[in-house]
């Protein structure tokens, strides 16, 4: 039987590899110019984490999650995103301190149950970004400026954030009879289900994407009109910042974000030069969420960007990452040389040169065909005349040009 990966993953083979490493590069450097320190956290956790965290009626959790008992009869889940867990560490860690202000940042896997489609899997991988303990909206301007930054710097263009606030506790409370006011006469004809979920977290009809909800949600109040002083405040400062740092921005009121832990300020980020499929990534204020897992009051703003959906549109952007190219294949041109041919390529490698050799025997001819399959950039021969003069024969194999090269000079020769 051969076994295939299971429907909705997929394997990072060593030709694409590449694209992937470049990415965790750009990440982890421009966290780093920011402060922002790696966190990691497991796979699996208490499923009680995210049902808590991201709402017991959002589809998160209703649908995709994948949930189990362990043999303890303990109910875990399969991370389906990276806030909840990095918050989680947070608090079992004292990262905060006596008030200080963290950030973190990181790349995880995650996992939903859905169908999968170009840049959907049931495995996909995540960078995350999390500020915790500012309140000020030049914190959420930091993590949107960031999250801008990165794309820039990976080759996509065209940038633009759609921005929202959804306010606190009293917005949510006048915008929820608001919008399920407006949406009564719908609601009416739906089933028992449906009309739960709504009842429990209006904002979630907003985010649905069911054309007969969007449509019944058509001229529905705009939630930034309910918005509390203080939000609104933060809110127009917010978008002063950007403005400042350069960041294209459009409001966008029906920009609610998915998970039940968002505060205030929402966005989500586009490219206007991928047409019609153009979303990149969202994130958003929770300042709710280390309070309702267990900590005290603490403000926080963050982002989690789809590794695969940023490979994607690189693509359609026509940004290109070139694979790293082998060095050099060392060739044992006689039998006699191949103990020569392994030192020469410890200290190329000791030197920072790639180098392969021949584990095999093969003869010269074979270990040039490889050196080509292999798509070196160089074979350096070794023979029993090389031997004898303390050289290395230097083939460039784009060109077919040769050079005699003593072995002391080999590494300067090859930079």
């Amino acid at each position: 039987m051969r076994f295939q990966a299971p429907r909705g993953t997929h394997d990072i083979l060593p030709s694409e590899s590449h694209r992937w490493q470049r990415l965790e590069t750009v990440f982890r450097d421009l966290s780093e110019l920011y402060g922002y320190r790696e966190i990691r956290t497991p796979a699996f956790e208490d499923y009680d984490l995210f049902a808590r965290s991201s709402g017991e009626t959002s589809e998160v959790v209703n649908k995709q999650m994948y949930d189990f008992r362990d043999k303890g009869d303990r109910h875990i889940a399969l991370k389906p995103e990276g806030t909840a867990p990095a918050i989680r560490a947070y608090l079992e860690h004292g990262l905060g301190g006596q008030g200080a202000v963290t950030r973190l940042w990181y790349l995880t896997p995650f996992w939903r149950y859905e169908r999968p489609a170009l840049g959907r899997f049931r495995q996909a991988h995540q960078f995350g970004l999390e500020l915790i303990g500012s309140p000020s909206p030049e914190a959420d301007a930091e993590i949107i400026e960031m999250t801008v930054e990165f794309y820039r710097r990976i080759g996509i263009g065209g940038l633009r954030v759609l921005l929202n606030s959804i306010g606190r506790a009293e917005t949510r409370a006048r915008y929820r009879e608001a919008l399920l006011a407006h949406a009564a006469s719908f609601l009416s004809t739906t089933d028992a289900e449906t009309r739960e979920r709504a009842e429990k977290n209006p904002l979630r009809m907003l985010d649905s994407k069911d054309p007969a909800m969007r449509a019944a949600l058509d001229g529905a109040p705009k939630v930034t009109a309910y918005l509390e002083e203080s939000s609104q405040q933060n809110f127009d400062r917010l978008q002063k910042l950007l403005d400042r740092a350069g960041v294209h921005y459009t409001l966008a009121p029906e920009i609610v974000r998915g998970l039940d832990y968002y505060t205030d300020t929402v966005f989500e980020v586009q490219s206007d030069d991928l047409g019609a499929n153009n979303s990149l990534c969202g994130g958003g204020r929770y300042d709710n969420l280390v309070q309702e897992l267990g900590g005290p009051a603490t403000p926080a703003v963050g982002v989690g960007i789809g590794v695969e959906r940023a490979l994607i549109v690189m693509e359609a952007a026509g940004a290109t990452i070139d694979a790293p190219r082998l060095c050099v294949y060392v060739v044992a041109a006689t039998e006699s040389a191949r103990g020569q041919v392994a030192e020469v390529a410890r200290e190329l490698r000791i030197a920072g040169c790639s180098a392969v050799t021949d584990l095999d025997g093969r003869n010269l001819k074979a270990q040039l065909k490889q050196a080509d399959r292999l798509a070196a950039r160089y074979a350096l021969l070794i023979g029993d005349d090389e031997m004898a003069s303390g050289t290395v024969t230097v083939r460039d194999l784009a060109t077919g040009e040769q050079q005699s090269v003593a072995r002391a000079d080999l590494v300067e020769a090859l930079k």
